[in-house]
């Protein structure tokens, strides 16, 4: 039961890692690792949602073509 020991953790608990982290890493090494957690985790999320870059969004180069009807004289 680790799991949920985790994440019922008090601001004391944050506080003692975050300085224990601070000591073991160095102030100058913790944004360069914050910063490599943020994108594995943006990396992770883009994977399992199938979604690669910015395929969301069309192309300029396409483009649509509907058929018009030519209008009949009498």
């Amino acid at each position: 039961m680790l799991h949920s020991t985790l994440l019922f953790m008090s601001a004391p608990d944050i506080a003692i890692i975050a300085v224990l982290a601070l000591v073991l890493f160095g102030g100058k090494k913790i944004p360069e690792l914050a910063r490599g957690l943020g994108t594995g985790i943006k990396e992770f999320k883009d994977a399992t949602s199938g979604v690669t870059g910015d395929n969301n969004t069309p192309k300029a180069t396409e483009t649509v073509s509907v058929p018009v009807e030519q209008p009949q004289s009498h």
